[in-house]
Formats: structure tokens, sequence, C-alpha cells
């Protein structure tokens, strides 16, 4: 652009005039040793010859300076400079916008070198939002019926780059009228202008769909560029152009293409041996638009492209680059399968290539058409994969990545052994923010084609071992669901396989907290197989050769049980012990009081567990109390709360599809991250709050369709929130796995036990998130803490009763409740627990309307406790979706008068996408039994096209019954 601007300084003025100026002039008395530059060229000197970017920014201040001064004297003569200077200044990326009249000026002038450099300054200072370009309209109409040509080419380059809707409407008629030029190059303008009109204003493009398609008779082949770019443009738009153009144009567009392809030597379009390359691309696209979907158009074009995948030289980037459009036209049409056949061997060509960006090209190409592919594309792609596979050992990252993409459209039941060796090589060494999604795909994949399941068992071991540092919770999730529907003999085979690997790698192993994890809940849930199996599994067939190392008959020892638990300890002890496993080995602990016999050994375990009870985190904290209280009750009794789990539906169903090829609901998407699976398949969920470290209170309850098959949710609230006692799901409902999900419903791990029932308990807050390895609903309900806004304390509980033994004689909260929350019911002498397995009707809130506007409306649904001495309100916050966007920032803030206590608790969301909801409980104290107002402030924001609008408000509400406190 310099040499541009410098060399229309020498052609206005003439090289001599400018030499005789001189080279400075003071720009005023006051700065006398400031001196700016006359001329274009000394300007750009005395730029570059700062050394500093302040002393950049003060010669450009003091050209801008002399430039305005200039302006404001209305020189003529220094115009042409002084906005040459400009557009070089504006280009630097200073402000220029006080030019901007000037360039209307010089474009309004009769000189063509003023007309070039005045529109070129309106091009780079002006766009389309300007109201200042309203002025450019009549220059331009007045410039594209100028008889000079190049005046109408810069009128029509300057209307294409700027254009708005206004003017593109004002000037079609005149666009439309240089469609029919006599001049080639006036055509090849006004279609390029053309381009940006229809794309302003879609309304047009039937006014130039006869004219551009004519042009496709064209001979010069700027104007048949220039027309192709159009139709493409308008194919986009308009559906009914292509399926217009598919009956007149395809011939004509293969003929073009066939002469560019056998013609000979044409100096004039020449391009490293090949005609026109820049043509034949325009016309392979508007072929694959016209071919898509139509088989007729598509038979028309197949040889032709089969003759220019054949003809063209592939040696140089421009022949490759005719061949990358060819491929991608043979894949968009219904081409015939030797064609695509074709198309596949010319992008594995490309894999040999030495230059990254066309391997590049290659492999991203072949992994989006084996999205959609062909079988036939599969057997000619399954011929590159050793091709394929050596470029996920590239030395660029980038080659390495779409390699790995499309590796995984290469597996199939006939070589999924080999690849799952390639991919495990690749997983050791990859990036460690890729590791997650490779581990879980290559497990998903191993479900889907698996010859065996003892080789999916260990694939997935192996890949625990490469990357279990990284790996998700669904990783981990799959893993135990595949151990859980396993044989009794290979569970066995896991259990021993995964403990040894632990005892026997130390921190290699140790180090991978996602294999730790898997070990321990393995431990835990099959301690007793562990110890007392049989062989192993060594009579089983099938698993994976890579791993039947030297000295395999080691990870299949049987350990004692002495040697578990010492094992278990020293894991706690190590350093690579997070919060996360060590909650999962405090409740392995607990388990195996259930699985083991020997004395001493339960007596180091309740020892162990005695220490972690005044644990500095909560939840360890929690889980050891609770245990030890478990760990005492006697062997019947421990036993049936420590039962195994019984295995998910949803991994039954997952289970049935594996091995056939077809996606199980866990499946991962090639090149898509692993997205963690719903709540009701998550065997191990510790409650989101703790892998992600969300506080507890910010989770919302899980839903009773969500829940009805999550085991470990329903014994230790695996998704906490703290809800008012009305919210809660009564026990024995679909929400906890009740009738209608007889299979899946853990509390018939309790049918048989009986005990006398103390005092009766309720509960009025949901536990907190204990999550992990499901023990039998006892064990969940004696986990479930009274976290209430305001405790009180009840009788003493009952020397008989079980779960007050689990707490010892602390307080707990208790209040008049709906018999369906119950824990113990002296009608049930025989059974405490038949209440919780029953199925009452709960009584309805009446809901009252609060606030409504905006979009969000607010209902208040209160509750009577204490006989009206207190009553729990839940507010509901709904986005009625009117603004179309969430609403955001929600602050909902209330008081009461001096003889109410409030206590709040946090809400479940601040941020309610459309049609969604939040929700936030309150507490309310009413000792005096008056009447309860409340004044809410309230504030949000609201997403719309124009941006967030905040919104404050104060309300006041009155409206409950009195019915609720008299």
């Amino acid at each position: 652009m310099e040499k541009i601007l410098t060399t229309l300084e020498q052609m206005h003025h003439g090289t001599g005039a400018a030499e005789t100026k001189p080279h400075i002039q003071p720009l005023n008395s006051k700065h006398s040793q400031s001196t700016v530059t006359t001329r274009l060229r000394d300007m750009i000197k005395a730029i570059r010859s700062t050394k500093t970017m302040a002393d950049e920014r003060a010669v450009i201040a003091k050209e801008s300076a002399f430039i305005r001064t200039s302006f404001k004297s209305e020189n003529l003569e220094t115009r042409y400079i002084n906005v040459q200077k400009l557009l070089y200044i504006y280009m630097l990326g200073y402000p220029a916008h006080f030019g901007q009249m000037e360039c209307l000026k010089l474009v309004a002038s009769n000189k063509f070198m003023d007309k070039r450099l005045g529109y070129l300054g309106i091009m780079l200072l002006l766009d389309e939002n300007q109201e200042l370009l309203t002025l450019v309209t009549n220059s331009i109409q007045n410039d594209m019926n100028n008889g000079n040509i190049q005046i109408v080419g810069l009128a029509l380059c300057t209307l294409g780059n700027i254009s708005s809707p206004e003017m593109a409407r004002d000037l079609t008629a005149d666009v439309e009228k240089l469609l029919g030029s006599g001049n080639s190059f006036v055509r090849k303008k006004a279609a390029l202008c053309a381009v940006r009109l229809v794309k302003k204003v879609p309304d047009i493009l039937e006014n130039y769909q006869s004219k551009a398609t004519s042009l496709l008779q064209d001979k010069h082949h700027g104007v048949l560029l220039t027309a192709i770019t159009l139709l493409i443009e308008m194919c986009k738009i308009d559906p009914n152009v292509a399926e217009e153009l598919r009956k007149s144009s395809v011939p004509i567009l293969v003929k073009h293409l066939k002469n560019l392809t056998t013609a000979g030597y044409s100096p004039e379009h020449d391009v490293s041996g090949i005609t026109d390359p820049f043509l034949q691309v325009k016309i392979l696209r508007l072929l694959r638009i016209l071919g898509n979907g139509s088989t007729f158009a598509s038979d028309a074009m197949n040889d032709i492209l089969a003759q220019v995948a054949t003809n063209t030289d592939g040696s140089k980037n421009v022949g490759n680059a005719i061949l990358y459009e060819t491929v991608l036209t043979i894949m968009d049409i219904e081409s015939e399968n030797s064609l695509r056949v074709l198309a596949v061997n010319i992008l594995g060509r490309f894999l040999t290539n030495k230059d990254n960006n066309i391997r590049y090209v290659a492999l991203t190409t072949l992994t989006k058409t084996s999205q959609t592919t062909l079988s036939a594309d599969s057997s000619a792609l399954q011929r590159h994969r050793a091709t394929i596979l050596d470029c996920l050992k590239d030395s660029d990252v980038s080659i390495r990545h779409r390699a790995l993409d499309l590796s995984f459209f290469l597996i199939n039941s006939s070589n999924i052994r080999i690849l799952t060796r390639e991919l495990l090589s690749f997983i050791e060494v990859a990036e460690s923010d890729i590791k997650s999604s490779v581990a879980s795909r290559i497990v998903d994949f191993a479900g889907r084609f698996r010859p065996n399941k003892r080789w999916e068992i260990d694939t997935t071991i192996r890949v625990m071992r490469a990357a279990g540092a990284q790996v998700d919770a669904s990783t981990v999730n799959h893993s135990v669901k595949l151990i859980t529907t396993s044989s009794k003999d290979l569970q066995l085979y896991s259990v021993r396989k995964l403990y040894n690997l632990v005892r026997l790698e130390g921190d290699l192993a140790l180090s991978q907290e996602g294999l730790v994890l898997v070990t321990v809940w393995c431990v835990g849930e099959f301690g007793d197989v562990l110890v007392r199996g049989g062989d192993g599994g060594n009579s089983l067939t099938g698993g994976d050769d890579d791993d039947m190392v030297a000295g395999q008959t080691d990870y299949m020892t049987a350990p004692s049980e002495n040697d578990v638990a010492s094992v278990l300890d020293s894991i706690l002890k190590g350093p690579f012990a997070s919060v996360l496993v060590k909650e999962y080995i405090i409740t392995a602990l607990a388990k195996l009081t259930g699985r083991f016999t020997d004395k001493p050994v339960l007596d180091s375990i309740r020892s162990l567990l005695g220490k972690y009870q005044n644990h500095t985190n909560v939840e360890i904290q929690a889980r050891a109390v609770e245990f030890t209280a478990i760990t005492r009750l006697d062997a019947e009794t421990r036993a049936a709360l420590l039962e195994c789990m019984p295995v998910l539906e949803s991994a039954l169903k997952e289970e049935s599809l594996k091995g056939t090829g077809q996606p199980t609901s866990a499946v991962t998407s090639p090149g898509r991250q692993t997205t963690a699976p719903r709540a009701a398949e998550n065997i191990l969920d510790f409650g989101e709050d703790l892998m992600s470290g969300a506080p507890a209170a910010s989770k919302a309850p899980v839903s009773g369709s969500t829940a009805a098959n999550d085991l470990l949710d329903l014994v230790f609230g695996g998704t906490p929130a703290v809800t008012a006692a009305a919210t809660m799901p009564a026990f024995g409902s679909s929400a906890f796995g009740g009738a209608s999900n007889q299979s899946n419903n853990i509390m018939d791990l309790l049918g048989g036990i009986s005990m006398t029932s103390g005092s009766s308990t309720s509960m009025q807050t949901a536990p907190m998130g204990m999550g992990g390895m499901g023990m039998g609903v006892g064990m969940g309900m004696g986990m479930m803490k009274a976290t209430s806004v305001n405790q009180q304390t009840t009788k003493p509980s009952n020397a008989n009763d079980l779960l007050g033994d689990l707490f010892g004689s602390g307080p707990v909260q208790s209040q008049p409740a709906a018999p369906s929350m119950s824990l113990f019911d002296s009608s049930s002498s025989n059974d405490p627990f038949g209440s919780l397995l029953s199925s009452p009707s709960v009584p309805t809130l009446k809901s009252y309307p609060c606030y409504e506007k905006n979009g969000l409306r607010i209902g208040l649904t209160p509750e009577r406790l204490d006989g009206g001495l207190a009553i729990s309100i839940t507010a509901k916050f709904e986005n009625l979706g009117m603004g179309g966007g969430a609403i955001t920032g929600v602050a909902f803030l209330v008081a009461v008068p001096k003889s109410l206590k409030l206590a709040m608790q946090p809400p479940s969301a601040t941020s309610i996408p459309p049609a969604g909801s939040a929700t936030q409980v309150m507490r309310i104290d009413n000792p005096s039994r008056s009447a309860i107002k409340l004044r809410i402030k309230l504030s949000y924001a609201v997403q719309n096209l124009m941006g967030a609008q905040q919104v404050d408000e104060i309300v006041d509400f009155g409206g409950f019954d009195a019915s609720l406190w008299s």
C-alpha cells in the first residue's frame, strides 16, 4: 500500500514538481522545533526512523495536527497528499476519521487520480452503518454511468465493498444494466458488485438470476469466474436457484471444465502448467452444489470428475488444490462407488506428501467424509490404515490430533485389537489435556467391537493405567458398570488384577486416580471374592495378549484380609490420597466390615475409621462418624445393610449392545469431548459438588425421573440440595425407585429386617452429598443429617432404635410431619421400614403468585410447620422466555417484621434459561402467630437482543392464608 500511495503521489504531481517542494515546514510558532513533512515518502521515513512507540505516536500526532489544519484551509493543492498520508496513518492503526469528508470531495473531482484515491479512502474509512455513506450514493451512481470504464470500475468496486441495504436497493438497477455491458471489464466488476448486493438484500436476487446464467456463455475467463461466484452465492441464499440451474447449466459447466482440462498451453491463463486453476476450482464448487441430492446432475458430471481426478498433476500445489476440490465434489454429490474410491485414494496420496498442510487437509477431509461414509468408502479407507497410524507419531501436534480422530473411524470388529494397541500407545505419550477424551472414546469403542468381555476389561484397565489421572467420571463409571455386569469369574479376575496392580506397581499406579477409584470401589464391593475366590480367572481366555506379561500370575494372587486392610491404609496415608480417594476408601472399609470375618482385621478397620472422625473435611468426617456407628451393629444387621449393590437396568441395556458395533447410551462421538452421563447412569456419583468443587447448596435436587435408577443417589443423596419438607419425595415413591421401578428398588435389600421403633423422626432437609458406593437404604438413612435451619431436640432415642444408635443420643430435628415422611411408625412393630416402602399420597400445597414482569414469574409455596409456629416457603422462579434470552444474576432478598425470625437457604441457581426455573427455600419462625408479610427486594438481568437489561424492584407481599399460622 505504501508503494501504491507513493506512486499515486508521483503520478499526480510529477516527480520533478515533488522534488522542488520543501521537505519540511514549521507547524506553528509555539512548536518551532516541531516539523512536519509535506510528502508521503518523507512521512514514512520519519515514522520508520523512530526508535520507540512513544516517538512514533509523537510523529503521528504532529502529522495529524498538520493535516487537520490543512483541511480547514481548504487547500486544493495539498488535499491529495494529505489524504495519502492520512490513509497511511490509518493503516498503522491510528484514528483518521476526520478525513472522511475530504475523501468525498476527492470523489467529486473530475480527475481520475483524485477519484481513485477518494474511493480508496471511502472504502477504508467508511462502512455501511455510517450516515455519511448516503452522500456517496449520488457520486457512485454518476460514476457508474461515466464513459470511462476505469471510473465505472472504481464505482462498482466501492459499492461492492461498502454497500448498505439502502444503497443496494437504490443502485441495483444500474448494476443490473452493467451486467449486460459490452465491455468484459465492466461485466466482471458488475458481477462482483452484485454478490454484495444479493447478500445485503436477498429480495433482489431474482433480478440477477437470468443475467448471471447468461454470463456462463461468456468466453472471457474473468467474467466466467465472477458469474460463477455470483451463482454460488445465489444458490446458498435460495435453493430454488440451484434447482433451475441443474436443468440448464450443468452441461455448460461440464463443457467449460472439459475445455480447461484438455486445452493446450495458454500463456494468458497458465499457472504452473495448469490452465486457469482458479476458474476450475470455482466450476467444481458450483458443480458440488448442483450435484448434491440430484442423481440426474451427478450422472452428468461423473465422467468429467473422473477425468479431472486422473489427469491433474499432483506434484505441485496448484494441482493439489484442484484435486482437493474434485474430491470434495465427488464426496458431496451422488457419485458412483468407483469414483468415491478414487477420491479416497487421492486423499491417501495426500497423506504421503511431505507438506504438513496437505496432510492436514487430507486427514480432515477423510474424517469429515467418514462420518457419513458408505461401506465401499470404508473399505478404501482401510487400505491407508498404516499411513494414518503413522501420523499418530508425527511431530506436528495438529497432524496427530486429526489422525487420532480418523483412527476411530477405522475401527471395526476385525481390527479392534490392533487399533486399540496403537491408540493405547498413543495415549501414553499424548498431551494431558486430551487424555480424558481419548480414554473415553477408547473404552467406548472397545465395548462396541469387543471380541469378548475379558478383553474389554483388560483394555479398560490398561486405559486406566495409562490415563487414570486425567479420566473423567464417565470413564470411571463405565469401568465399574462393566465389572458389575460381569460373571462371578470375571469379577474375581477383575478385582484381583486391579488390587495387585495397585499393590505391585506402587506410586506408578497410585498416581492414576481413576485406577485407584475403580480399584477401591471393587475391593469394597467384592472384598469377599478377592480374598476367598478361586484361581483368579486364570482359566478364562480371550484377554489382551499385551497384558500377559512375565509374572502375570502375581496379579492373580489372593491376598489375606489383613493385606487388603493394610493396602487401603497405606493409600490413605500416601501422597496421592485426594479427598475423593479418601471418601472412596472410607466407604470401602465400611463395606468390608460386612464381608470380612477376621476379628483383628475388623477391629483395625474400626480403629482406622475412628481416626477420621475429627477430620477437617466435613464430608470425610461425616462418613467416618456414621460408618463407625454402622460397624458397631451386630453382624447380621451389618451384613444386610452392607449387601452388594444390584446391577443397574441401564448397565444391562448397555451390556446388551456391547460387541454389536452399535453405540451404547454412553457413546462418545469421535472428535468431541466426552460429556458426563446422566445422573441415572452415574453409578459412582459422589455428587457434582465433590467432582467439581462447587458448593453443595448450589446444586438442584435430583428429579424423580432421573433418580429412579441411581442407586447411589438413593442411598447417599448424590445431588444435594437443602429443601423444605414438602419438596422431599415420599419414601417409596417413584423418585426413590418405588413400585414403578421394582427391579431397581434398593430398598428391597432391607426386606426381612425387623426391629422395634423408638421416637418418630421426620426429614426436613435433603441428605448431604454422600455419594459413593451403595450399601443399602438403611445405611443411607443413617447418614442423613439433620441440617435444618433451626434444630430442635427430641426425646432420647429408644435403645432398640437402629437409626438412633447410628447417631448415638445426640439431638435430631423433630416436628409434626406427614406419615409418608416418618422413618418409624409404632403401628409396624415388626417392620419399621414398612412406611419407607409404601407410597402414600403427598398433599398438594398451594402456590401464591408473587411477581410476574419482564418474563420472570415468581410463585411462593408455603407449608405449615410446628403447628403454625413456623412456616417453610419455597420460592420458584420461572423464565417464561418472553424475551428469548436467559435471566441472569437473580438476587432474591426478603425482610420480615421484627416479631418474625427469617432464615434463607441459597438459591438452586442464579441464572435461569428460557423455559427454565430455579428455587429458593426460606423458613420463618412465627412464635406470636402474627400475619406474615414480606418485603422483597428483587434484582435480575434480562438478556435480549438489545443486551442485558438490569431490573431492580421492591415488592410487598402479604397474601398468605391465615390458616398457615392460626
